[in-house]
């Protein structure tokens, strides 16, 4: 039974994510006006974010009331009746192993890392806890609304980058994600890491910059071509470094409230539908990669007429919203039975397979030089995956020893 619900879970995980990121690449390119028979872009942000965000606070919420135990209340169910714990700076130190395991979302991508760690903090009994306050209860909705705006403002970068630079580069990118996260638990929450984080950073930097470098067979050069890709990598690193703020945060809930990762989906997502859907039905400015479409017009209004004039982007718009979620349901399901480190695996793999399926299927034309930066990444993300595995081991090993002197006593 727990080898099936394990094969249920991968293919889970794999099929949801790899069809989503097929469908967020098709959204990248022009979809075909039935009006004047020309190819235009679909940029509405705003409204692929609301889907998305809408679903996975739907699919979360469905997922709490499957899994809610019998007798718990739903402040319980929701998160609004935990407890705060004093040993966060602990938990913190314990959790810099994690840092790199890939956040499937997407942000959907789902913020695997984090969730890992809830899941763990959650379980686990802490001998400091103190009552839910309602100061308590106020600080944990900011940082949950924290997280969903920078969710929001990061989402938009990572979009707009695939206009200047291919799927590949920017899987690749995601997968380097551990440099900002690094970065910006040193800046906002001053955290220290194991030595060998500095070694995957490098490693990752590295094969980011010969994939970039070597780039893709048949790629135009020139300076134009060159001022595009860099504006691509910009806005991937601006995209990244939001990401980098938000895992940190979400760290250092966990590190304070003992949550779960599903609770934490729910609100995030909650607030992220609220803010986007504010945006699109309010009148607003142009606003590079945000709002980039005209002047003072709201946005519901022009992603309504381009649904009309596009009709084929609705089948892609429905893929990315819904596999997404669905996908962090697996994730979650992966998570509480079979742990982080068959997560980290998973996600891992799943990635390379995106790429390779990006590949195959948009016809991404890759030189040696490339397909070798790519492999120093993977080479740099498969350290942290073994030392994390190493380290897990070496617990499960001390844990076994002190459950066999307990015995003896």
């Amino acid at each position: 039974m727990s080898f099936l619900r394990l094969i249920v879970c991968v293919a889970g995980v794999y099929s949801m994510f790899l069809i989503w990121a097929i469908a967020q690449e098709r959204l990248s390119v022009p979809f075909l006006n039935i009006v004047t028979g020309k190819p235009e872009k679909f940029k509405s942000v705003l409204l692929l974010n609301t889907a998305q965000s809408a679903a996975s606070a739907l699919s979360a919420l469905t997922y709490m009331l499957l899994r809610k135990k019998s007798g718990a209340s739903l402040k319980e169910m929701l998160g609004l009746a935990v407890t705060t714990s004093h040993s966060a700076k602990a938990n913190g130190h314990t959790k810099a192993n994690g840092h790199s395991n890939g956040h499937a979302k997407g942000h959907a991508n789902g913020h695997a890392n984090g969730h890992a760690n809830g899941h763990a903090n959650g379980s686990a009994k802490d001998s400091s806890a103190k009552p839910f306050t309602l100061d308590d209860r106020r600080n944990l909705m900011f940082r949950f609304l924290q997280c969903a705006l920078f969710i929001t403002t990061a989402a938009p970068f990572g979009f707009a980058s695939l206009s200047h630079i291919s799927y590949p580069t920017m899987v690749l990118g995601k997968s380097c994600k551990l440099v900002p996260v690094m970065i910006m638990n040193v800046l906002l929450y001053r955290r220290k890491f194991a030595a060998h984080k500095y070694l995957v950073v490098a490693m990752v930097t590295a094969g980011i910059t010969m994939f970039m470098a070597f780039g893709e067979q048949g790629q135009k050069h020139g300076k134009g071509a060159a001022q595009s890709s860099l504006w691509g990598l910009f806005l991937l690193i601006v995209n990244l470094a939001i990401d980098g703020a938000t895992n940190s945060t979400q760290d250092e809930i966990f590190s304070k409230y003992k949550v779960t990762g599903q609770q934490m989906m729910f609100w995030i997502n909650l607030f992220s539908t609220f803010v986007t859907s504010l945006l699109l039905v309010f009148p607003l400015p142009h606003i590079p990669t945000i709002h980039p479409g005209t002047n003072w017009e709201r946005e519901i209004v022009q992603a309504w007429d381009f649904i009309q004039t596009h009709p084929s982007v609705v089948m892609p718009l429905a893929q990315f919203a819904l596999t997404g979620a669905l996908g962090q349901l697996f994730i979650f399901e992966t998570l509480q039975h079979f742990g982080s480190l068959t997560l980290v695996t998973i996600t891992l793999t799943r990635k390379l397979f995106t790429m390779l399926l990006s590949v195959i299927v948009y016809r991404h034309r890759l030189t040696p030089g490339a397909w070798l930066g790519a492999g120093v990444v993977f080479a740099g993300i498969s350290v942290e995956a073994y030392v994390k595995r190493r380290d897990v081991h070496a617990k499960r090993v001390m844990q076994e020893k002190e459950k066999a002197k307990i015995k003896d006593l």
